[in-house]
């Protein structure tokens, strides 16, 4: 497996994550990411009602923002959250991002 370039933890800006997870969309996606680390991206967005390029994008601006990584798998990319990296720059937030998102209803389409 080959890892998808990714920013090195110590340049994560929080306002880029906060920006990335505020959308509804992309809350879930890292939500579902979290729960089943190393799942593909077809995978973590089976019900969402989202164009393929939007996800595209989407799984873009998580991967920027240093919120998940990816590594290639043949056809397909797997996902996992950066929550150590996260957790050292950032203390607490993924968790309470996490918490908190889990009592908003689950986007099935887009917001």
């Amino acid at each position: 497996m080959r890892p998808v370039p990714q920013p090195p933890s110590e340049s994560l800006t929080l306002a880029s994550a906060l920006h990335a997870l505020g959308d509804p969309v992309r809350l879930e996606l890292v939500r579902r990411a979290s729960r089943t680390p190393d799942s593909t991206c077809s995978a973590l967005a089976d019900g969402l009602e989202v164009p393929l390029s939007t996800l595209s994008n989407h799984w873009r601006i998580l991967r920027e923002a240093g919120l998940i990584s990816m590594t290639v798998d043949g056809r397909h990319r797997r996902v996992r959250t950066r929550g150590d990296d996260l957790g050292d720059r950032f203390p607490g937030l993924l968790d309470t991002v996490l918490r908190l998102g889990a009592a908003e209803p689950s986007h099935g389409g887009a917001p």
